[in-house]
């Protein structure tokens, strides 16, 4: 009998173990998580009374690369635009929450005497509320459609974003061992530079990789270039010193720019489900009972800190970002728990080394409470909201209440220079980092391979002038871009102030450009001290304006960044022809109380077939029907004889209450399917005609296997097995092989109907 290696039987126990449980949670309509956790704690060590696993080291690295699909896919449902697009509000309130929560689990955990490192690691697990378990609640309390539901997964999808930095400081305090100001200040600065260049290099890259190969890309090698690219930037940043996880968001993040991030993300979901399932059993695998025993008073401490804090600090935080009361109580409400993102923190921490082994259990029992504790809490915010109206003066209460609904417009000027500013710092920031980056590399290995080919000076001359071409298009762009925008022309026709503030930008950002190519050429020159300096400076700044005149670089410029717009567009581009765009006013209504919301008609509603005037929602619901989706196909502001259909997406308008209201009618007025709709399904049997059999010489067309028979022919088998499809006229002979597809009983109708034709002898 041949031997069999740990990680085989294993991954059979973690596997069927996780089967059985999930299955009984799923029955019992618990997250799937919770399920894997316990299965976890069935096949770990601290359970005597279940086989164990063998080798926790293999579970563990497979449980790593589980965290690195987490995070891709993660990455893949991100997108920076969407960022931008939110506005103040969401980001606002995600860092002043998430600043809070660390404040105090990092306060919590002093006060029980822990570490600092400990501390520390614990104020960023509650900082993170967990997505899947909030998702799960939304859709459970049938709240998905109600307007601070979307409030709360934008802060959400912000929170992902801010902990994945929050991993990669965390990794870097753990390493440094302390916490001065400008150690962090650095490490954020380095960071910054490689998330911007990783971002600007991977968009350019790699939409263009993917358009070039996309007649050679199927679902298999999609796959495979997809998870080969994710595993080369989670290298490439475990050598940059972050870690596995934040590479992986940021090729996931790249790919959610392109047109197949669809694709992607639905090839690798099956890859991410196993290995996310093995990462939570390997959290279950480190609940020790005894430690949940001796620590079941710092559990209880913890898990109260969360609730009080997302209550009192969450709900100060949305309203800080400008939200109604009553919105924000219920997000603070809706975030009172950790999940997922809790645990890889832990993880991180063990595998860093700097945090006590108490720790994890701990927070597993603390995400376990509050996860149950999530429905009544997301339920508690309007009775709470009740209390707290009588107990505050009625003056603030309409104050808050009214908040968000009408703000004051900026003047037309500081408008226009909020949009020209914000555009000038991020791409400042993108052309000087791609500028950083090409210097680095110029000077620390063309200039090595110069200096060996062609000597130390003739190196120097050759490398600089490489340097200078390589760099030249990003020097430019930092001096010229936004130069004749209409945010530059109006402004500067405006008032003499106008005129000088550009004139000052302009001047900062030549300077910029300046100091770029001074470094440079500091760096090769071997120009004595005295004259050094004045003689750099001039010749950078001759240089810089050779790039800017020069219409070659100029070209050059404009044809990369045109590049790069594109790639990153791209989705955007494809999604808009297929929805042919959508109404113009979705997104003003998002300012008050009346929003819209997607609902999908059920297979079974008895609204199949009727028009929108015989529906009349307006007059029943209070809502109006803005837009049909079906399929591929979209029909914006239908009119009143517009059917609907099995399957169609309604985009619907109107307030929480209507939209409740229309959602409960459409669950309601079905038609229940009974046991024998449940049995119709069709199957796929070979029939071989025999001389009694009715469809015997005779054609396709005249045989009635459609209207006699009620069954599709797939094919003639030939003689080598595979089939031949032939014409209507196509004569069925004695001893040929048919592949009929139909309902069990009318594929049994056929078998017999050559039984019943057998002549009498």
């Amino acid at each position: 009998m041949s031997h069999l290696p740990a990680l085989m039987s294993d991954l059979a126990l973690i596997l069927i173990s996780a089967g059985i449980v999930t299955i009984i949670f799923k029955r019992l309509g618990q997250p799937l998580v919770l399920g894997y956790i316990v299965a976890g704690f069935l096949s770990g060590p601290h359970m005597p009374y279940t086989p164990t696993v063998a080798d926790t080291g293999s579970v563990q690295t497979w449980a790593d690369i589980g965290v690195i699909f987490l995070m891709f896919t993660l990455g893949l449902e991100f997108s920076f635009k969407k960022i931008v697009k939110m506005g103040s509000k969401p980001v606002i309130a995600a860092s002043t929450v998430m600043f809070c929560m660390i404040s105090v689990g990092s306060g919590v955990g002093h006060l029980f005497g822990w570490s600092s490192m400990d501390s520390l690691f614990l104020g960023g697990m509650l900082a993170m509320s967990s997505t899947t378990i909030i998702y799960k609640a939304f859709d459970d309390l049938g709240l998905r459609r109600q307007k601070f539901t979307g409030e709360v997964l934008s802060v959400l999808i912000l929170e992902d974003i801010l902990g994945i930095l929050l991993m990669v400081v965390l990794s870097a305090m753990a390493v440094s061992r302390h916490f001065e100001g400008l150690a962090l200040a650095g490490s954020l600065l380095k960071l910054g530079f490689f998330l911007i260049l990783w971002f600007i290099v991977g968009v350019y890259v790699v939409p263009t990789f993917l358009r070039r190969s996309a007649k050679w890309l199927n679902r298999e090698t999609l796959l495979i270039v997809s998870v080969g690219l994710c595993f080369v930037l989670v290298v490439t940043a475990a050598h940059a010193g972050y870690s596995s996880a934040f590479g992986a968001f940021m090729m996931g993040s790249i790919l959610a720019e392109t047109v197949e991030a669809e694709n992607i993300e639905r090839i690798v979901a099956p890859v991410k489900d196993l290995f996310g399932a093995i990462f939570f059993v390997s959290v279950g695998m480190l609940v020790n009972p005894a430690v949940l025993v001796e620590y079941w008073f710092p559990i209880c401490i913890i898990t109260l800190a969360i609730l009080l804090g997302q209550v009192l600090l969450g709900t100060s935080s949305f309203l800080i970002s400008g939200h109604p009361l009553k919105v924000a109580m219920q997000c603070g409400f809706s975030l009172a728990q950790i999940g997922e993102f809790a645990f890889i923190i832990a993880s991180l921490g063990i595998s860093l080394g700097v945090t006590s082994s108490f720790l994890y259990p701990v927070v597993v029992a603390v995400s376990i409470i509050t996860t149950f504790l999530t429905p009544y809490m997301i339920r508690a915010a309007v009775p709470a909201y009740g209390k707290l109206s009588l107990l505050i003066p009625a003056t603030v209460r309409q104050r808050l209440d009214g908040r968000g609904r009408l703000e004051a417009r900026p003047p037309a000027d500081t408008k226009l220079w909020h949009s020209l500013l914000r555009d000038l710092i991020s791409q400042v920031a993108a052309y000087a980092t791609l500028s950083g980056a090409a210097i680095i590399i110029a000077l620390s290995a063309l200039l090595p391979f110069c200096r060996g080919t062609m000597g130390h000076w003739t190196g120097n001359i050759v490398c600089g002038i490489l340097t200078l071409l390589v760099v030249s298009p990003f020097l430019r762009a930092i001096v010229m871009r936004k130069n004749h925008s209409e945010e530059w022309k109006t402004l500067r026709h405006c008032s003499m102030a106008n005129r000088l503030g550009l004139w000052l930008t302009f001047g900062i950002r030549y300077g910029i450009a300046t100091a770029a190519v001074w470094y440079v050429i500091n760096f090769l020159s071997p120009l004595p001290s005295p004259w050094r300096l004045p003689v750099h400076v001039l010749a950078a700044v001759l240089t810089v304006a050779l790039m800017v005149i020069s219409r070659q670089v100029k070209m050059v410029s404009i044809r990369l960044e045109r590049t790069f717009l594109q790639n990153l567009r791209s989705r955007e581009v494809v999604a808009r022809k297929k929805k042919s765009g959508g109404p113009a006013y979705a997104g003003r209504l998002l300012s008050h109380n009346v929003h819209l919301a997607q609902l999908e008609l059920p297979e079974n509603s008895d609204w199949g077939g009727q028009t929108l005037r015989q529906l009349n929602f307006g007059h029943n619901d209070g809502v109006m029907i803005a837009a049909i989706v079906r399929g591929q196909h979209r029909i914006n502001i239908p009119d009143g004889n517009t059917r609907l259909f099995p399957g169609d997406r309604i985009e619907a308008i109107g307030d929480d209450h209507s939209l409740e209201k229309l959602a409960e009618r459409m669950a309601t007025e079905v038609t229940p399917l009974t046991p024998d709709d449940l049995r119709h399904h069709l199957m796929l049997r070979r029939i071989i005609i025999d001389e009694h059999s009715p469809l015997c010489n005779r054609t396709l067309s005249e045989s009635g296997l459609r209207d006699r028979y009620h069954c599709m022919l797939v094919g003639f088998e030939a003689a080598d097995g595979t089939l031949d499809f032939p014409t209507a006229n196509h004569s069925i002979l004695h001893h040929d092989t048919i592949w009929v597809v139909g309902e069990e009983g009318a594929l049994s109708m056929l078998r017999n109907a050559g039984k019943n034709h057998k002549p009498s002898v």
